[in-house]
């Protein structure tokens, strides 16, 4: 056994235990110099000797190491502004440059979203998404996801890229025109990237061989990239060319039995915009290029909306204007009065009968063990589209106001501005930032610290209300008495109250319950 060495590390501070051939050098109090024992190799008296010196002095370190990582752990876990790349005030010329006509930006999701820093426009109808838009953008799809799977929905993921020979089967590719885009490879290869993916998915399922009718329903999905080469990409994500969507497709053994898989994934997206608090209706739709016997549209009502809607005021019937009879007046269903309105369409559904499976010989063993041909459906749901028109719908002319589900932070505490009188208590912000993370489970990662100190409470407040924190907690003057009370905004009511950090606690627990 050879004599062991140990050496010194800058920040943060460690020991790195070396080999040596006959010494022990340790790092001593009074600064950079080492002490170094020579010891006589081989020599267990020397070793045992060595370790006497070295062990207290390493067990200072450890001790003074642990203590420092400890204080950054507590600073680690208060998320910070600071340290998000957030980009705000994204000018509206940078975007009206980029847009067909500077009129054009005339939509409220998109200036907020500019001015936020949510989205940063790279092209004609192409952005990239900031860290905040990001978050709320998962948290959209883990909504969707849950949804989806609870009516037995399965997640795959298929290529961007699809073949045009696929498309040429179904006779799509010159039927979908200048929508696509399209790209030759090396081998001159046509291809084109996927708007939608019947033609893949159903050639995929032909592939397999017939699947046993106990396999059925068979609902598959997918949340990924789209691509759409519009002739005028206006209004933020409302209207891009490169978006995301939820796309399902679905496998049935019979036209009866299809109807029941469509109902169900209606009722889906009925109950993912409820729990969203966007009053979405749902109404009859044309089936344009994507063809089928039967589709519905989930409209968003908004007076940006590109789409025009007749809603009977007697009973629940809706239709798209394209789906009507020109110049229809009647509901169809109760002969009421019908109205016209405005709509941003979030989602779309499709009964497509046969239309796929028999080109691509999707097909099943039914339980005489024949072949048979599946009936199919597909269903999107626009991701980007859903929060661009939720912002559209709720926000005010000046601030964002997300569904709470989906807000990137549910919570914005601003402490005292540095060198105020309140700064001396700023403690009491670390504290309650600390006592949430521990007591509201649901609220970790929820909850995010305007650190810059430097500018004034007001500037910070006005900040937190232009990005929607449903929650806003300002360690103001009243921080001061006693007992401590911060002052909380709810941005979805416009209510302020003045509440101890119990009670702050205790109003965030009833969010967390709701």
């Amino acid at each position: 056994m050879e004599s062991y060495g140990m050496s010194h590390t800058k920040e943060p501070e460690q020991f790195v235990c070396t080999c040596s051939l006959s010494r022990v050098i340790t790092k001593t109090e009074e600064g950079p110099a080492c002490k170094v024992l020579l010891l006589p190799k081989h020599s267990m008296e020397g070793l045992r000797r060595c370790w006497r010196e070295v062990l207290p002095v390493l067990a200072h370190h450890v001790r003074h190491h642990c203590r420092y990582h400890h204080h950054l752990a507590d600073r680690s876990k208060r998320l910070a502004l600071s340290q998000f790349f957030h980009p705000m005030n994204l000018q509206e010329e940078l975007a009206s440059g980029l847009e067909t006509k500077p009129g054009d930006l005339t939509c409220r999701s998109q200036r907020l979203m500019l001015k936020a820093g949510l989205i940063y426009p790279s092209s004609p109808g192409c952005y990239s998404y900031m860290p905040f838009t990001v978050r709320a953008m998962e948290k959209l799809v883990r909504v969707i996801d849950g949804e989806m799977q609870a009516i037995g929905g399965q997640k795959i993921n298929m290529p961007s890229i699809s073949s045009a020979e696929l498309w040429r089967k179904s006779e799509r590719w010159d039927l979908m025109g200048k929508e696509l885009f399209r790209l030759t490879d090396r081998h001159s290869k046509d291809y084109c990237l996927g708007p939608t993916h019947e033609e893949t998915v159903t050639d995929m399922i032909a592939s397999q061989g017939s699947l046993s009718y106990r396999q059925l329903p068979l609902l598959l999905y997918q949340i990924t990239r789209k691509f759409r080469d519009e002739p005028k990409p206006r209004f933020g994500l409302l209207r891009s060319r490169e978006f995301y969507m939820k796309d399902m497709y679905t496998f049935d053994a019979s036209e009866e039995a299809a109807h029941l898989t469509y109902n169900l994934v209606c009722d889906a997206y009925s109950s993912l915009f409820q729990h969203l608090g966007l009053q979405v209706v749902k109404v009859q739709a044309d089936a344009g290029n994507i063809g089928g016997e039967m589709s519905h549209e989930f409209q968003l009502p908004a007076t940006i909306g590109e789409d025009r809607l007749l809603v009977c005021s007697g009973c629940r019937f809706a239709a798209n204007v394209e789906a009507m009879s020109s110049g229809q007046k009647e509901c169809p269903q109760c002969q009421g009065a019908l109205s016209e309105t405005k709509g941003i369409e979030v989602g779309h559904t499709f009964y497509l009968g046969t239309k796929y499976s028999s080109i691509f010989n999707a097909s099943y063993m039914n339980d005489q063990n024949k072949p048979a041909v599946a009936e199919m459906g597909c269903y999107g749901l626009g991701v980007t589209r859903i929060l661009a028109a939720a912002i559209e719908v709720l926000s005010t002319e000046g601030s964002i106001r997300w569904p709470r589900l989906i807000a990137p932070f549910q919570a914005c505490l601003i402490p005292p501005k540095k060198g105020s009188k309140e700064e001396a208590a700023a403690a009491h912000m670390d504290n309650l930032y600390d006592d949430m993370m521990e007591l509201l489970p649901l609220m970790k990662g929820e909850a995010i610290l305007d650190d810059r100190t430097h500018l004034t409470i007001g500037k910070r407040l006005n900040d937190a209300d232009k990005m929607g924190y449903p929650y806003v907690v300002v360690a103001g003057k009243k921080v001061l008495e006693s007992p401590s009370q911060f002052e909380v905004w709810c941005q979805s009511t416009g209510e302020v109250r003045f509440l101890t950090k119990e009670g702050v606690i205790d109003l965030l627990r009833s969010v967390e319950a709701a």
